[in-house]
């Protein structure tokens, strides 16, 4: 086996079919993701990127995908760690941003905890205020409001506090999108808070997922995160799914107030360690 670890900003059409098989092998090995979603979309659009990628008799068997120059962050095909990859990305890159899953806390490198809380619907009602209106996003009309109420919401998030039209129209071509899960909550004409779902259509347990929920700064203390997480629930639960999963940050804690109350509880902790060239 070749222990080294091959790098290029483009997989040729071959090699995006390995990675996308690994990737299907490992999640039906492991039963959860093997790639975080903005990673593996990358990997089936066949965009440019920072790939690297270990080969046996000539075929992929690892897979991990860097995401920046200078201070790059990794995550390899599984949640894994690999010491060799370490060692050759840090050749290339000066830090190093490695994401672990099923992470035991025992690290002392940590720089940021991202966990998943999973529930059994159905879940608590919150009724709607009565100066709010609940409606469905709208494609070709909200995209505008919605990116600047969930950027100001966001607006310290790694990840989710920069999102162009670019970033949200990928996601509303995706297969999986659906408007009627993207419940928005207006009020006074402003789009003041919303809850985008999503539901795993091709999981064997077929579960739905609060993919985003935010609350427009303007509109913060007046309970409406609870109305959304609610409202969202109780959609998915009208399509039929009786599990549903969020991710939110370890160190959230008016979030991790808010989920709790609905009764969610930690499923798994994934861990983000950093790593610095000597």
């Amino acid at each position: 086996m070749d222990e080294s670890w091959h790098h290029t900003s483009a997989l040729t059409a071959p090699q995006r079919l390995e990675v996308l098989n690994l990737i299907n092998r490992t999640e039906a090995l492991l039963g959860r993701e093997a790639l975080d979603e903005t990673r593996r979309r990358i990997v089936v659009h066949g965009w440019r990127g920072e790939h690297w990628f270990k080969q046996e008799e000539g075929l992929i068997v690892q897979y991990a995908l860097a995401q920046g120059r200078d201070h790059a962050t990794l995550e390899m095909c599984g949640g894994g760690f690999d010491e060799g990859l370490l060692r050759q990305s840090l050749e290339v890159y000066s830090i190093v941003d490695w994401w672990t899953r099923d992470s035991d806390g025992s690290l002392d490198n940590v720089v940021r905890t991202l966990q998943l809380l999973t529930l059994n619907l159905p879940a608590l009602d919150v009724a709607v205020p009565d100066d709010a209106i609940l409606r469905t996003f709208v494609s070709g009309f909200d995209e505008g409001a919605w990116l600047e109420q969930n950027n100001a919401a966001f607006a310290d998030h790694p990840e989710q506090g920069a999102w162009l039209l670019d970033d949200l129209e990928a996601r509303i071509h995706e297969p999986w999108f659906d408007p009627s899960g993207f419940l928005i909550l207006e009020i006074a004409g402003r789009i003041a808070a919303s809850c985008w779902t999503k539901v795993h259509e091709l999981h064997p347990d077929r579960f739905g997922e609060i993919y985003v929920i935010s609350v427009d700064p303007r509109f913060q203390g007046r309970g409406l995160g609870r109305v959304m997480l609610a409202q969202g629930l109780a959609y998915l639960r009208h399509r039929g799914v009786h599990h549903a999963v969020l991710f939110v940050d370890a160190d959230n804690v008016s979030a991790q107030r808010l989920y709790r109350s609905f009764g969610f509880v930690l499923e798994r902790a994934d861990q983000l360690l950093r790593f610095t060239r000597t």
